[in-house]
């Protein structure tokens, strides 16, 4: 079984959301019919990047890594934007 940390963006709210799951797909279909939690505020999320892990461990460890930086300079830096 893989994981992914990815990064969704907003045109609208014109912000990033850094998360970690198995099925990228799946969890941005969640992201955009939920009705609550931060990701809710926006139905416009859409996919900017992507990367593969083994474990579910290293996933969360870099999707932290990605929140600790508070930059959307890096962020962009990161996905080529």
């Amino acid at each position: 079984m893989k994981y992914y940390t990815y990064i969704l963006f907003s045109e609208k709210l014109q912000r990033y959301y850094i998360g970690s799951t198995q099925d990228v797909k799946e969890r941005l279909n969640k992201h955009l019919t939920s009705t609550t939690g931060f990701t809710s505020k926006a139905k416009d999320w859409k996919i900017k990047y992507a990367e593969e892990f083994d474990t579910r461990r290293e996933a969360i460890k870099r999707e932290n890594q990605i929140k600790k930086w508070k930059s959307s300079l890096m962020i962009e830096k990161l996905i080529g934007a």
